[in-house]
């Protein structure tokens, strides 16, 4: 499977300060990469760096060919690149569907979009009987899938996910994972998920990145890190 977004040796960090030391890493196209580590670590660094935002960044960034360090981060959303932070960041007091079609502000065939909204509300369906609530009296679990869903609406061919489990309970985000796999499966979303729920994320990716202090310390596939106690001990603390 050819990659779809290649980091080779990528340094990055916030004013005088680095963060991030030299990094290779890839997401195989229509593939699902998780970023493994201790808080700390640099992997919320790395998606901002992917996207540009607000931190300097020096190496190699190939986006679907194109070398995108450097690009504007409106630049690198119209690429096909949907980033949902950490804090989930829905515009509180728009109402679902308002938030929804935010999501798709890059297009113009309004058509399209319609039927990406319908196909995405049967993902959500919890959203389609909220599409008329303001976001900020949503659920913590269901705000998650605003965010998730508002992405999805610019038809990303790479989705980034900064702990989108992060203080849900643990049957809402059984639920958001398994929507995650069904998206990956039937459109062919790649992703790059940066996740503190270890068992989680190896259960749904295909490749692995384990991060410690800056650097990638080991990567491969999600077994690696799954039946190595030592490995998880000294690096994800269980």
């Amino acid at each position: 499977m050819s990659a779809l977004l290649e980091l080779t040796a990528v340094v990055a960090g916030y004013g005088t300060s680095q963060v991030i030391h030299g990094i290779d890493m890839s997401v195989a196209e229509g593939g699902i990469a998780a970023l493994l580590g201790a808080n700390g670590a640099g992997k919320t660094t790395i998606l901002r760096a992917i996207c540009n935002i607000r931190v300097r960044v020096s190496g190699v960034i190939v986006f679907g060919g194109l070398r995108i360090h450097g690009w504007a981060t409106e630049e690198i959303v119209r690429l096909g690149i949907g980033h949902v932070p950490e804090g989930r960041g829905t515009f509180a007091h728009l109402t679902v569907e308002e938030n929804l079609l935010l999501g798709a502000y890059t297009r113009r065939e309004r058509a399209a979009v319609a039927d990406d909204m319908r196909r995405l509300l049967d993902h959500f369906p919890r959203l389609r009987e909220r599409l008329a609530q303001q976001a900020g009296t949503l659920s913590g679990g269901e705000q998650q899938m605003l965010a998730i869903a508002r992405a999805l609406m610019l038809q990303p061919r790479l989705l980034l996910l900064d702990e989108p489990s992060f203080g849900l309970a643990p049957l809402v985000v059984q639920e958001i994972f398994r929507i995650l796999r069904q998206i990956n499966e039937s459109e062919g979303v790649a992703m790059l998920l940066v996740e503190q729920n270890a068992n989680l994320a190896l259960d749904l990716a295909s490749d692995v990145y384990l991060m410690e202090t800056g650097r990638i310390v080991l990567s491969g596939a999600p077994a690696l890190v799954r039946d190595n106690a030592a490995v998880r001990r000294a690096y994800l603390g269980y």
